[in-house]
């Protein structure tokens, strides 16, 4: 019991220091999180309107809420650094540097998408990027994440791989396999528990015994932080530690980011599982981009003219991103057979 305790009280420290590091970041890199989080949010609710006039079919999970964590996360690690995520991918794919044009052809079925309109919503997937992509089972993702962190290790780079999971992910049995077999072999994978409060319809406080989450992976000696996901500055800070962390060599380290989507868990959901209220106050208190946006005006960063320009920019972006999908051809039958098998080199084949 006392040895639990002191793992737990460690976690706590973890995150209070992270808290603490926030440092004085400079005007730049404010204004490009400001435009990074507001390319997301914008870009998302733009895919919302189009699924709503049945230009984009199947499962459509957004991100709106949730824009700080992957802003700040990402710009925290390196571009050799890996990245992968569950279905509510979008964001995801945006901030690591996949073309808006190429992800909204890829949720039309369109030839101009990403993976030739054939993944849809849930599996956008750039490996150039070192996106390793949405995946539409539940903690799927989290093994292979760990699995790229062991090909880093194998090959002797010192690059991470940032894997991302929902709270409600964290209830399967995979995850904590996976915690085990990182923890031994000391893998250079950070674990990002995206924790939104809600596991499609069920609230965190009616499902886990638990819901500090940042403790999850102490009985396999991995620390966790808890961090408010709602502060880019935050987030960024936590980030920088936790990278640090598993690129030292030191292993695995989880990640709890409390944060919140505004939406329902899918665009089928109707989300009458909470008040208008609950999500009205979120948005009025602890909005991401709104928060930003006042440090920014009260520090004399930029003011309301400049902020509005750079909407503006976003806004135009995403619309030429809306039209492209809208008019690239959808793809050719062939499409059907590509991307299935893999050549292996002739030596590989004779073997």
């Amino acid at each position: 019991m006392a040895r639990n305790a002191t793992k737990a009280k460690s976690s706590r420290k973890a995150s209070d220091k992270a808290a603490a590091d926030v440092l004085a970041v400079d005007e730049d890199i404010l204004l490009e999180f400001y435009r990074r989080m507001l390319l997301v949010r914008r870009f998302e609710e733009k895919v919302g309107q189009m699924y709503g006039m049945g230009l984009i079919g199947g499962f459509c999970h957004l991100y709106i809420g949730q824009e700080a964590v992957v802003v700040g996360m990402d710009t925290g690690i390196r571009e050799d650094d890996a990245v992968i995520t569950s279905y509510r991918c979008h964001g995801h794919a945006l901030i690591r540097g996949v073309d808006p044009k190429a992800i909204m052809a890829e949720l039309t079925g369109r030839a101009g998408g990403i993976s030739q309109g054939k993944s849809g919503s849930m599996h956008i997937f750039d490996l150039e990027k070192g996106f390793y992509g949405g995946h539409g089972i539940v903690g799927a993702q989290v093994p292979l994440g760990a699995g790229i962190a062991f090909a880093k290790k194998y090959q002797e780079t010192d690059s991470v791989s940032l894997t991302f999971f929902g709270e409600g992910a964290a209830n399967q049995g995979q995850v904590y396999e996976t915690f085990n077999m990182a923890s031994l072999w000391k893998l250079p994978v950070v674990f990002v528990v995206e924790n939104n409060q809600y596991a499609m319809g069920t609230s965190i406080k009616r499902a886990k015994s638990g819901t500090e989450l940042c403790h999850r992976g102490e009985a396999f000696g991995i620390p966790g932080m808890q961090v408010d996901g709602m502060d880019v500055e935050k987030v960024y800070a936590a980030t920088q530690e936790a990278v640090a962390h598993a690129r030292s060599g030191e292993g695995p380290i989880l990640v709890e980011m409390q944060t919140y989507r505004y939406r329902g868990h899918s665009m089928s959901d109707p989300a009458k599982y909470r008040t208008k209220d609950e999500v009205q106050k979120m948005r009025a208190e602890h909005d991401p981009i709104d928060h930003l946006r006042a440090k920014i005006t009260e520090r004399g960063m930029a003011d309301d003219d400049a902020l509005k320009a750079i909407d503006k920019e976003i806004k135009g972006q995403v619309a030429a991103a809306a039209e492209f999908a809208q008019t690239s051809p959808e793809p050719d039958l062939s499409e059907l057979m590509t991307d299935i098998y893999v050549d292996a080199p002739e030596s590989a084949a004779q073997a």
